[in-house]
């Protein structure tokens, strides 16, 4: 069979792709009204739950007072009924009226403790569906945005280089990927960290009203305290984020120094012991090859901090005339090798394409209360 050259008008091809955005922007709309009204609903119904757990906290104590009250009454009606002769009617009447009214009051307040309980747990139970509608829809909408950035940017310019619709497809995406693939890490991050604590600080600064009123200046004080130790922690994570997308250091100092001064902050931050060790003479590389490494090392790293419980993670680079090899150990919990790998393992997946684009070798190795230990062999090219 001979091979036939596939040719495509543009103008059919703008036209198909025309549609495909309008449908597929006006979908993601859709998606991000979805999430926007479940964050709405969410934050509220959250702020509804630490107003109900409050109410529960008082009932219970309303409860304990009360039951105490309950059994001084009790314990008056036995000892009245007991010597009925020593008292008079009006005693007795008091007695027993006394005791009947504290147990009334008592059956009240447990429905209501029971009646708040069944509404926490079901504010709870809606708090966590709501909070899947969210990530599911903002997943939904990630992906979305990764077809709209190609459909709508990188497709079109490479369609007036390339005429193979494979090769525009293939191109277009692996540099969508890369680009999409950083800003959900970004994303992921800024939502974990600064985000949640600023919504924790608006949370609490609505509460703040109800404390001054119920519990006075020095609870009120003690309460904003809290909150500028919150607001710190998060200017503090927005400052990580910033140095973690682009360390400046990297193209005024070098990797080593660079390499020395995110440890340094690591080792700050965990509170665990991280070494860092420089074997060969270390010099300038291409800015593409000092940022891969910087990457390989940080994700390594990043990886031995959340999931090993590793006490000692240590960090080895060893320069040669012609490789860079790069050895990351911790004595962690590790995992079994034999079991297969996490389908949303994308730290690992990216280090392997940047390993690969360097045309270097990665190896990983690790063994279940051993630790695991990650090997990357890079050439020096000029």
């Amino acid at each position: 069979m001979s091979a036939a050259k596939l040719t495509i008008d543009p103008h059919l091809l703008d036209g198909i792709l025309n549609k495909t955005i309008d449908t597929v922007t006006e979908s993601q709309s859709q998606i991000f009204e979805i999430s926007e009204h479940s964050r709405q609903e969410f934050q509220q119904l959250h702020r509804e739950l630490e107003l109900v757990k409050q109410q529960v906290i008082e009932v219970i104590h309303k409860a304990d007072k009360t039951e105490d009250s309950a059994k001084l009454a009790r314990t008056r009606l036995a000892e009245v009924s007991k010597h009925f002769q020593k008292y008079s009617e009006s005693d007795i009447r008091d007695a027993y009226e006394n005791a009947n009214k504290y147990q009334i009051e008592l059956s009240i307040i447990r429905q209501t403790e029971k009646q708040l309980r069944e509404k926490r747990d079901e504010l709870e139970r809606r708090i966590l569906a709501l909070n899947e509608t969210v990530q599911k829809a903002e997943s939904l909408a990630g992906q979305i945005s990764v077809v709209l950035n190609y459909l709508n940017g990188d497709l079109r310019k490479i369609n007036e280089l390339v005429q193979d619709a494979k090769q525009k497809q293939e191109f277009g995406l692996q540099i969508i990927e890369a680009q999409e693939e950083e800003r959900k890490r970004v994303s992921r991050e800024i939502h974990d960290g600064p985000a949640q604590l600023m919504a924790n600080v608006l949370i609490r600064s609505e509460l703040l009203e109800k404390i001054y009123t119920e519990k006075g200046t020095d609870a009120a004080r003690a309460e904003i305290k809290d909150l500028r130790v919150m607001v710190r922690d998060s200017l503090k994570e927005v400052r990580r984020i910033i140095y973690d997308l682009r360390p400046m250091a990297l193209d005024d100092l070098g990797l080593v120094p660079t390499l020395d001064k995110y440890l340094r902050n690591v080792k700050e931050r965990s509170r665990k012991t991280v070494e860092l060790h420089a074997l060969g003479q270390s010099r300038r590389f291409p800015t593409k090859m000092e940022i891969a490494i910087f990457r390989l090392i940080q994700e390594s790293v990043s990886n031995a901090v959340k999931h090993s419980d590793a006490n000692l993670i240590e960090v080895k680079l060893e320069f040669t005339q012609k490789f860079i090899s790069l050895y990351i150990r911790d004595d962690g919990k590790g995992f079994d090798m034999s079991k297969p790998a996490k389908s949303n393992s994308f730290g690992m997946m990216g280090m392997r394409e940047r390993v690969e684009l360097l045309e270097g070798t990665l190896k990983v190795k690790s063994r279940l209360n051993y630790g695991t230990s990650v090997y990357i062999q890079i050439p020096i090219q000029d």
